[in-house]
């Protein structure tokens, strides 16, 4: 099997840089595209010197099942309709959280162009339920 790879990559080198190249250009656009990731802790720590208000963007049915406490849900659908929301927290970190981490962070970075401080937390509510933090109904 690792013999055929071998034999594939040297006879189709062109293929495989491209490949190569396309990967890396792609792993480098996923790792600065999500915005600045907060950890469970910094989050909270934010949040208790009130520096940050979270913003759960999941589905209302999602969030009504269990969300950080103090988070305010505004579905994702509709963030960039109800933006105008999130003007009396301009002084504070405006902080994303979905349910895995994957959509949060292109959000951020829209809120971010917008001229918000904006940042995601890293894993999403997932990240949070690991770290057996608690969450309201």
């Amino acid at each position: 099997m690792v013999a055929h790879l071998i034999e594939f990559a040297t006879n189709h080198y062109l293929l495989v840089g491209a490949f190569v190249v396309l990967l890396g250009l792609l792993i480098a656009h996923q790792m600065q595209g999500g915005g600045r990731s907060l950890s469970t802790g910094e989050l909270t720590a934010l949040v208790n010197k009130d520096a940050g208000v979270v913003i759960d963007i999941r589905p209302t049915k999602d969030f009504a099942a269990g969300h950080i406490v103090g988070a305010l849900n505004i579905p994702q659908d509709k963030l960039t309709a109800r933006v105008g929301e999130l003007e009396k927290h301009k002084a504070k970190t405006i902080i994303l959280v979905d349910a895995m981490g994957q959509h949060a962070g292109t959000h951020a970075r829209e809120l971010v162009k917008a001229g918000y401080n904006a940042a995601k937390l890293s894993g999403g509510v997932s990240s949070w339920k690991a770290d057996n933090l608690p969450l309201v109904k």
